[in-house]
């Protein structure tokens, strides 16, 4: 099966591309949202990537990392209106000449973000690390002592609260952006910060800007929860990432964790062992999140043969209303620390996509390639040293690998940016819209019911103003309803259909 390219399509891929560079008022301004403390840990490193990638140097850079910057920065140069798109640049700081903090801190360049957390633990490390004037100090809202791990304190306690301040916060923010893309919320469901307030912010982007694409990267609990009222928060966030999210790109702390692992204990990998000995798990599990996002924000960022940004990616990866959950893989896998020596081993293209479809590459413990589900929709978006030519070899393998339905075999997303990504000559991001979902989505239910079948912790919810009972009943029957969706894409692919012999 041959991939449906037009030269209409590459012609206009290569000029939107060149327009895009020539002309900083058509960057896409991407607005990510930090929530709560695991939306601003991967914050914390999802902000010096991004500079490295724009060939800035940071305070922590080693020996390795300047070299790694010397390197990188012949990829991007001129592409300086780029920058753009998650920084402000003020109009009177001149041409664009940034190559280390200092230089961002004399153009007094933003990072376009806001900092939400119900405690200020970790939002304050931002205000006292070597980044800490790249963010507006009018961009953060936080509060003591949190949330309590109690998603109903957070969407309708802090909701109402910090609903004002809030609402002119992103206001201030979304008005500097020439051409808002998007917002990008990053949080976990696990909490009550993350699910709570985030979910209830979401709502709000909904009602203020219905036209404005929201992403989220929603961090899930792993198998062994440290929080025993997850389940009702995952649950609980869940229904109001269906009802007002454009896309949702999960994440599992237990997947994360597997790879992290897996990169431990690649015995060729010397310098990766020597560092992780030395590392906090969280920090990597981050990175590799932050990697995704970035590859993921990388078509509206940068030129590319055949560019793609992310409001592309929604209108081919999701055909359904609310089946909106996106499968993310991405390789190779990268511990981004900055003592971590750049290796200099080139990939074998086919091998790039031989691990982004395994599920050692996937970021939740699912397969979306089982052969009981189907693929409704695929995105594959190459960085760096990738050929049209090597794209197409290898989604001619992929269609080949799953089930899928009859749209979406021979039609596929696909997307070519010249820039790597740090540390890499080439690099591949993975996305699937999979039935597979469905058992995602299925979990979230079953590990409510264990909890909620005793009534378990019930009454911390039910104290709080604005809460029910009957919204655990309302966030079920929502997630059952999209379970019940993807079941029945399922159903109408046919299965083993008889062929007619011919003699």
């Amino acid at each position: 099966m041959a991939i449906k390219i037009t030269l209409l399509d590459l012609l206009t891929a290569r000029q939107s591309s060149k327009d895009l560079i020539q002309d900083s008022s058509n960057i896409l301004s991407t607005h990510p949202m930090l929530f709560g403390q695991c939306g601003n840990q991967i914050g914390s490193a999802f902000w010096p990537l991004a500079l490295h990638e724009y060939g800035i140097e940071t305070s922590s850079g080693g020996v390795n990392q300047l070299k790694f910057q010397k390197d990188h920065k012949k990829n991007i140069d001129d592409l300086a209106d780029a920058f753009h798109s998650f920084f402000y640049v003020p109009d009177n700081s001149g041409k664009f000449s940034f190559k280390r903090i200092s230089d961002l801190n004399s153009a007094k360049v933003k990072a376009r973000a806001v900092l939400i957390d119900m405690e200020d633990s970790v939002v304050s490390r931002f205000k006292q690390g070597p980044l800490r004037n790249l963010f507006d100090q009018t961009c953060t809202v936080t509060n003591y002592p949190g949330s309590g791990n109690n998603w109903a304190v957070g969407y309708y306690t802090h909701g109402r609260n910090y609903h004002d301040k809030l609402e002119e916060t992103i206001r201030k923010t979304a008005e500097r952006c020439d051409s808002l893309h998007g917002f990008l919320l990053t949080h976990s469901l696990g909490g009550g910060t993350g699910s709570g307030l985030g979910t209830a912010t979401l709502s709000l982007l909904a009602d203020e800007y219905p036209h404005v694409d929201k992403f989220l990267s929603s961090v899930h609990p792993a198998a062994a929860q440290d929080v025993i009222t997850a389940p009702y928060n995952v649950l609980l966030a869940s229904k109001e990432l269906i009802d007002h999210a454009t896309c949702v790109f999960p994440a599992d702390n237990g997947a994360l964790l597997d790879i992290c692992n897996s990169q431990i204990c690649k015995k060729d990998n010397v310098d990766q062992l020597n560092y992780n000995a030395t590392c906090k798990p969280f920090q990597d599990m981050n990175s590799i999140v932050v990697n995704m996002l970035l590859h993921l924000t990388s078509g509206a960022r940068f030129p590319g043969s055949l560019n793609t940004d992310m409001n592309d990616l929604v209108t081919n990866l999701v055909p359904y209303p609310q089946l909106h959950y996106i499968f993310s893989s991405v390789s190779p896998i990268s511990m981004t620390a900055p003592k971590l020596t750049i290796t200099k081993k080139t990939k074998v293209q086919d091998e790039l996509f031989m691990n982004a479809w395994s599920r050692s590459h996937q970021l939740i413990k699912l397969d979306p390639l089982n052969p009981k589900s189907v693929i409704i929709s695929a995105g594959h978006i190459a960085r760096g040293n990738c050929s049209m030519d090597d794209m197409i070899r290898n989604i001619q393998r992929f269609q080949n690998k799953a089930k899928f339905t009859p749209w979406s075999k021979e039609v596929m997303k696909i997307g070519l940016c010249n820039v790597p990504p740090a540390g890499h000559p080439a690099s591949l991001l993975c996305l699937l819209n999979s039935t597979s979902m469905r058992l995602m989505l299925k979990n979230i239910i079953n590990q409510f019911e264990k909890l909620y079948q005793r009534k378990a912790h019930a009454h911390h919810y039910l104290e709080v103003d604005g809460f029910e009972a009957e919204h655990f009943d309302e966030a079920k029957e929502s997630i059952k309803v999209v379970c019940d969706r993807y079941r029945e894409v399922e159903r109408q692919i046919p299965h083993n259909i008889p062929r007619l012999k011919v003699k």
